[in-house]
């Protein structure tokens, strides 16, 4: 029974990505690997007592997509904040988060993410470099910090109470390769980029940590689940990583043990250099849980993105002239990352 399928689809309008044979009516799958494609007859002698036959009855199938480079964790919290990515211009958010307030608790973090200045119908008014200010976002959310994280990841802009949280003000130095925006009287707008973001997000990551252990896996739980039923709804089944924690990693294997990871994912490390250095030895990981969980490379930035105009380039940006992005990790770090 060895050379029998585990699983067969039949009566089907299959494309098999294959030049010399761009159609076929049946697939036999055994485990986690396609055996045989051809004809319903071709594909017969795959089908054995234990075979679990499928028909398609005409219709259209297809392998599942691979995300190339995306963030699963990230896709997952993106089903449980607000989703920034359609809005039309700064009023809608600012919409957003008034409604939102009143469904919160004073002191509860808001977040959202997926905001894009070049997107803006029309632009805000007052705006910084086509970014807005947090006027209006702090008007509606006296009392809750609000965090609202760029398309990119690069950059965010937050509100008073988040940058009075943070102990932020005018006279805040930028970190080293981020940049915290001000208008023409010095004033703060409440967008920070590259590495400035930190100045907010680890209150916010503060704010987290006083949830319980038991609290933090089912969060994580949940964004897993919620990432692996958007991909699988558009078809994606295999899924690159670009950086999650030691911390996730182990979340992973662990959903791995128990065949709860129904998307196969590539990961990349992305943690401190000091827990790198520790632990990286030991998580050479691949094919694990049924070839679920692969990890085999690390994360690290040089520079930022283009969309918050960070990414480092040769000439200044033509809508910039004063800037040409930002180097976010020194060279010499870079170096030691790399000897790791």
């Amino acid at each position: 029974m060895k050379d029998k399928a585990t699983l067969v689809f039949i009566n089907g309008n299959i494309a098999t990505m294959e030049d010399s044979k761009p159609h076929a009516e049946a697939v036999a799958v055994r485990n986690d690997t396609i055996v045989a494609l051809g004809s319903n007859d071709e594909i017969k002698k795959y089908i054995g007592d234990s075979t679990k036959v499928i028909n398609l009855n005409g219709k259209f199938m297809m392998p599942g997509f691979n995300e190339s480079h995306a963030h699963f964790l990230g896709l997952g919290e993106s089903k449980k904040i607000l989703d920034l990515s359609q809005v039309k211009n700064w009023d809608e958010i600012v919409s957003m988060v008034a409604k939102t307030v009143e469904q919160s608790l004073p002191g509860t973090w808001i977040i959202g993410r997926g905001w894009h200045q070049e997107k803006f119908d029309p632009k805000p008014i007052p705006n910084v470099e086509g970014y807005p200010v947090h006027k209006e976002i702090s008007n509606a959310s006296p009392e809750n910090p609000v965090m609202l994280i760029h398309a990119s990841g690069h950059a965010i802009i937050a509100n008073l109470k988040a940058m009075q949280i943070a102990g932020i003000d005018r006279n805040t130095k930028d970190p080293d390769g981020g940049k915290i925006e001000h208008d023409s009287l010095g004033n703060v707008t409440g967008v920070f980029e590259e590495t400035a973001e930190q100045l907010i997000r680890k209150y916010y990551d503060d704010y987290l940590t006083k949830r319980t252990s038991e609290q933090i896996y089912i969060d994580y739980t949940k964004q897993i689940q919620l990432a692996s039923d958007e991909c699988l709804q558009k078809g994606i089944t295999s899924f690159t990583d670009a950086g999650e924690s030691f911390e996730v990693i182990n979340l992973m294997k662990r959903l791995a043990n128990f065949e709860k990871l129904p998307v196969r994912l590539n990961v990349m490390v992305l943690d401190s250099l000091p827990a790198m250095k520790e632990n990286l030895k030991d998580y050479l990981i691949i094919g694990y849980g049924n070839n679920h969980l692969t990890v085999r490379a690390i994360k690290q930035y040089m520079d930022g993105a283009l969309g918050s105009r960070g990414a480092w380039l040769l000439k200044p940006y033509s809508d910039l002239p004063q800037s040409d992005g930002m180097e976010v990790t020194p060279l010499p770090l870079l170096k030691e990352v790399s000897n790791l």
